[in-house]
């Protein structure tokens, strides 16, 4: 019988204390651990390999930390400088050397600073993961954009020349027979969660092909970051299919397939056998589809969701942060939430983003509004969607079938003014809109002429959603907003901009409703759980509890979304929710020694306790060499 107790926990703590009388009144023990994720900081991390071999290795390389022990143990000793460094002093020295080359890292005057920064920080990557890990931790609010968007997307863009170390996994279409023999040349006995795409439409630059792994590296930095996720324990996926973007395929330097990308059957038959071979090694793994291009998005999302444990990132986790965000903005505007199926709003963009967030905002319009059918069906009258098209109405022929619920009557319409195919600006300027959320990926469809009809909108204070990414997709700037509509709106983007100075004292606050709110709390609450599928209530319960996360104080101001600084305490509240409604809807079936029995004991508090406790922190853990 044996018990470790985490030394960083009090004694006196809720959950301490009642596996305590447990263990004291007979029950069965168990093992409050957070196993390989924060023992393993603790005790001795057993390695079966020396000298070079060590340093070479960045999963447990610790360059000028290691100690004289571990040097006379590990065969180091007069491999490093005989000075031994903090691990302080080791980040300190990295962060002014970051300072002073990321200007001269620059490949000329047209490569940006933030693609010398992402250099930078991925060449400490590539040789030390835990010193890595923590210079992003501890400056998040400055890195996150360099490692995901909107850098990420310059980084898919050119991967094939940045491409100097392999990262992850690669499965392709001339791998079909092999992929469950593949999955053994990974060499984590274990792996938690695994981010993979197709590289067929890369935040909003289109196809990528297998340079769209980047994508998914830079997703995992944040599961590691934000979650807390061990990263010898993720797994950056890129499955590729071909590319239909004629510059790769003509490109000689270019790293994937050159060939058409596959469609049908043959294609669906290369997803198959990838998610029965990773399943097969991993059965609790947890696959994030990424940047899967609309057509096959929700597809593939049907088909997998309820046999494996996987979520997509574009149709859920971006539909999650936008009810968040919409949520948000009923409380900005001093009315409770459940107001929130009164809200009129314009949707730009029917892609699988849009889509998705279409579908879980009626959902919670339905719930709030009784959760039957009436309401379900009442629900989709708050919703005016516009695609490239223009206005989606029941008279649009060959209409999308996911977009067919939410295409208005022509009757309706006409009363309204309105018709099929109306422009942006002609839908904002009739509806007088709450809300306009953009989706489309094209960078300013909220052109001066759409932003001047908004200032009909009968609500106090519209919000305003220009949440494609990167940067230049982004609908429209915070800047353009606020000069055109006052500083009496609430602004929120999918990609970083500064706040906006409105004079006088005033800040027009920009809020970044980005998907990192979300995703990396939904990966690790499902994981604790130990929940075989991601249900959409626990999806709702993320979304919610991110809503109602800022102050009333903070969306009175115009704020709500929290600092990205925040995004670790932001992880573990989401992941927090995630568990409660597993619990709740009878899924979780426990992870590790906290089976379900003991899941469903524990208080709200000792739930967020019990995440902390299986946070990966970013410490060296002492190093024991054994032979193989």
């Amino acid at each position: 019988m044996a018990i470790f107790w985490n030394r960083a926990r009090s004694s006196s703590s809720p959950l301490l204390q009642r596996i305590k009388r447990h263990v004291i009144t007979g029950g069965d023990y168990f093992i409050l651990s957070r196993s390989f994720t924060t023992l393993e900081g603790h005790r001795p991390t057993i390695v079966h390999k020396r000298s070079l071999d060590i340093l070479h290795d960045p999963w447990f390389n610790k360059g000028t930390a290691f100690s004289m022990t571990e040097r006379d143990r590990l065969d180091l000793r007069g491999l490093l400088p005989p000075n031994v460094v903090s691990p302080d002093v080791q980040i300190e020295r990295f962060m002014v050397d970051l300072k002073r080359l990321e200007v001269q890292a620059r490949d000329g005057p047209s490569d940006p600073n933030a693609l010398a920064k992402w250099r930078i920080l991925n060449r400490l990557h590539d040789r030390n993961e835990t010193m890595y890990y923590k210079v992003l931790i501890n400056n998040i609010e400055e890195y996150a954009p360099i490692v995901y968007t909107p850098t990420v997307g310059l980084v898919c863009q050119n991967y094939s020349g940045l491409f100097r170390r392999p990262r992850g996994m690669y499965f392709s279409a001339e791998d079909r027979g092999e992929m469950m023999s593949m999955v053994y040349n990974w060499p984590a006995e274990q792996v938690d969660m695994i981010v993979v795409t197709d590289g067929s439409r890369i935040l909003g630059l289109g196809d990528l092909g297998v340079q769209g792994i980047g994508i998914t590296i830079g997703k995992l930095d944040l599961y590691v970051a934000a979650a807390g996720i061990n990263p010898q324990r993720v797994l950056p996926v890129m499955i590729d299919v071909g590319t239909n973007n004629k510059k790769l395929l003509e490109d000689p330097l270019y790293l994937g397939l050159q060939q058409h990308r596959l469609d049908g059957d043959d294609y669906l038959a290369v997803i198959d056998e990838f998610m029965e071979a990773v399943f097969t090694r991993w059965p609790n793994v947890i696959v994030q589809f990424e940047d899967f291009q609309s057509k096959w998005a929700f597809k593939l999302l049907q088909r997998y969701r309820t046999t494996y444990r996987m979520f997509n990132d574009d149709v859920q986790g971006t539909a999650g942060v936008a009810i968040a965000g919409l949520l948000g903005a009923v409380r900005a505007q001093g009315r409770p939430m459940i107001d929130f199926p009164k809200q009129k709003i314009v949707v730009a963009g029917a892609g699988s983003a849009g889509i998705g967030v279409l579908n879980a905002a009626r959902k919670t319009m339905a719930r709030m509004l009784g959760n039957n059918e009436v309401a379900f069906q009442s629900a989709k009258s708050q919703f005016w969607v516009v695609d490239a098209k223009g206005l989606i109405t029941e008279g649009r022929e060959n209409i999308d079938p996911d977009a067919l619920p939410f295409a208005r009557n022509l009757k309706e319409m006409d009363r309204q003014g309105l018709r099929e195919g109306a422009s942006l600006a002609e839908v904002v300027k009739q509806v007088k809109p709450d809300v306009l959320l953009g989706l489309s990926a094209v960078g300013g469809l909220f052109s001066n002429e759409v932003l001047e009809a908004l200032k009909d909108s009968t609500s106090t204070r519209p919000a305003i959603f220009a949440m494609s990414n990167p940067t230049k997709n982004a609908e429209c700037t915070p800047d353009e907003a606020f000069s055109i509509l006052g500083d009496n709106i609430i602004f929120a983007s999918g990609s970083p901009f500064s706040n906006v100075d409105l004079g006088n004292g005033n800040i027009g606050h920009c809020n970044q409703g980005n998907n990192m709110y979300l995703f990396p709390g939904i990966g690790l609450g499902t994981l604790l759980s130990g929940s075989r599928i991601v249900s959409d209530g626990m999806l709702q319960a993320a979304a919610e509890r991110l809503a109602a996360y800022m102050s009333e104080e903070e969306v009175l101001k115009g704020i709500i979304f929290p600092s990205i600084s925040r995004i670790r305490d932001i992880t573990k509240e989401i992941a927090a929710a995630v568990i409660e409604e597993a619990v709740e809807e009878d899924l979780a079936e426990g992870y590790h020694e906290m089976d379900a029995r003991e899941l469903r004991k524990l208080s709200r508090d000792e739930i967020k306790e019990y995440v902390i406790n299986n946070m990966w922190n970013p410490e060296y853990p002492t190093l024991v060499y054994r032979k193989d």
